[in-house]
């Protein structure tokens, strides 16, 4: 009796196994699929933002031109005096030292972000001066038409 109890048990477990089997492998595909989901949310959310802004930091510095105002990583701030292939040479300070530094260093283009501030002060100041336009327009549009419909009630 004892026997036919562990025959009923191992047959329930090599029936139970063999499903076990099936599930693991429809397991696998899904945390296959679940992985790629991952890594698609991480190159969204920090992969593809990070090389956007480097991409952004390239071209400002490629952009730099004699004149500009520069800050570099490590806080000096300059005037951009040479510009060579892969180093500058700005004027610092009052009696204007002159430092040799690489393109890598500059950390931003003050000059640069200046004129970008300015333009975007201008399209403000543009949006907001149609803006105020258009208010006027139907103010006066609004009182024509209270004069034409009291001129009708009269």
């Amino acid at each position: 009796m004892y026997y036919f109890a562990l025959m009923g048990l191992g047959g329930t477990a090599a029936s139970s196994g063999s499903g076990t089997a099936a599930n693991g492998q429809s397991g696998g595909v899904g945390m296959i699929i679940m992985l790629a989901g991952m890594f698609a949310v991480m190159y969204f959310l920090m992969i593809r933002p990070q090389k956007k802004k480097q991409k952004e930091e390239q071209a400002m510095r490629d952009n730099i031109s004699i004149g500009d105002e520069i800050t570099t990583i490590g806080g000096i701030v300059g005037r951009v005096v040479t510009v060579k292939d892969d180093s500058l040479i700005i004027e610092t300070g009052a009696d204007r030292n002159k430092m040799k530094i690489t393109r890598w260093a500059v950390g931003s283009n003050n000059t640069a972000n200046e004129k970008l501030e300015a333009e975007r002060q201008a399209a403000k100041d543009a949006a907001e001066a149609e803006k105020q336009a258009k208010m006027e327009e139907s103010r006066q549009n609004s009182e024509a038409r209270r004069k034409k419909s009291k001129k009708k009630d009269d």
